[in-house]
Formats: C-alpha cells, structure tokens, sequence
C-alpha cells in the first residue's frame, strides 16, 4: 500500500535532516581556510550575545572566606606590556569624560572618599589559573553617581598608563560587586598589582580588569572594545 505523506509532515522530515547535516555543514565551513575567520567571529559574536542576554545584573559572585585566601605573594602578577609603567602616584588623576555632567581630573582622595568595600573574590585569568583574593575599593556604580553618567550611556571605557584598554558595558559597570580597587589584603594597591587604581570584576575573565588606570569615558556607542578582544577574544566573558 502506497504511503502518503502531508505536507506537514514532509517539512518536519525536512527539518530533521537539515539538523542531521548542520554539525557536517559547520565542520566543512571550518575545513576551507577562507571561511574560518568570519565563521568563527559569527559564533564568539553570538556567544557574546547569548551571554550579554543572560546576565543577571544582581546576581552576585561567590565570596570567600579570609582562611581560603590565596597568600598575597602567591598571587600572580600578569600585565599587558609592563609590570609598573612607573606612574607619579603623588599626582596621579583619573580623567573623566565623555557622557557625564561634572568631568574633570578626579584624585585618588575623591574615589576613597565614596563608602569602602571589601570582598574575597575568585581572579579567574584567561590563561588558564585562577586564585582567591581580597580586593577593597568604592563600586564603580557609586563613582558614576559622583560624576553624573548620563541615563543614555551604555558603556564605560578606560586608558592605562601602560597603553592598555577595556571597556565594559553598563550593566557590568553598575553591578555590585565591581570595583574601582585601590587596595588588595586590606593594604594600598601595589605598583605590579595596578597601583594607584584597577578594576576589580568578579563577574568577568581577568583580563576585563585594566589596571594603571588614567582615563574613564562613558558612550553612547563603543568605539573600540579592549585590546583582547580586538585581538579576538570574547568582549562579554562572564564567569
């Protein structure tokens, strides 16, 4: 007896094997050199996306105890170009600019004049380790306040002493537990650590956390994301 299949039953049957050959297709996209790049720049970039869309703005990374602290002199010491790009620390400001009502120069003394707050926090390094810390400093989001950020801005961008950028979107820059950090194990940041002043992300890979800073923009579109990324790496990579 003949079979007859309707046409909804002939879409899904196409449906099913069009998933069957999507693993092949991507894998024969991946085998012509031509298509590599921009196949692999489509899915970080739809990675990114998918992140972005799942991040929770409140939802807070694991705190430690102090007894599960990895010792400070244990405490990797990784950089972009330099360990200390020698900054005057005496004069050092940070510049603030862009979408903001009260730009200016800001002084270390400014920032540590915003309420303080410590956390023992994981530092994961897109390199492959990870370690425990203590970091203190006053919440981005409190200093945005300071300065006036604009309701429109969508994302905070910063310049390093040592050439170094990154920026983060807002919802990364409001979240609690992200910090303007000038001190680690309740003493003054140290110079190969990011002295006078870093960002501290426990929501992000490491390499979201710039540190020397000098300037601090806000935008409304972003101009260029961070020097990792335009190398290729994930802008989101939440934790």
């Amino acid at each position: 007896m003949e079979r007859r299949i309707d046409s909804r039953g002939f879409r899904l049957m196409n449906r099913r094997e069009l998933l069957k050959f999507t693993p092949l297709l991507a894998f024969g996209a991946l085998a012509v050199p031509k298509l590599q790049k921009p196949f692999l720049k489509a899915g970080l970039g739809l990675s990114d996306w998918v992140s972005a869309k799942l991040y929770r703005s409140h939802h807070l990374a694991t705190t430690f105890s102090d007894s599960e602290l990895t010792p400070l002199d244990k405490f990797p010491v990784n950089d972009y170009d330099v360990d200390d790009p020698d900054l005057d620390l005496d004069s050092w400001t940070l510049a603030v600019g862009g979408a903001v009502e009260r730009p200016g120069e800001y002084r270390l003394g400014d920032i540590q004049a915003l309420p303080l707050y410590r956390q023992n926090t994981r530092h994961v390094c897109v390199e492959g380790w990870d370690v425990i810390g203590r970091f203190g400093g006053a919440r981005l989001s409190d200093f945005l306040k300071t300065v006036g950020a604009q309701p429109g801005a969508r994302f905070v961008t910063v310049e390093c002493a040592d050439d170094y950028y990154e920026s983060l979107d807002m919802a990364t820059a409001l979240h609690p537990q992200t910090l303007l950090c000038y001190e680690m194990y309740d003493r003054p940041l140290t110079r190969e650590h990011g002295a006078p002043l870093r960002l501290q992300i426990p929501t992000k890979i490491g390499y979201k956390q710039a540190k020397y800073l000098t300037k601090l923009k806000l935008t409304h579109v972003l101009e260029r994301v961070g020097y990792w990324e335009d190398q290729g790496y994930s802008k989101f990579y939440g934790l």
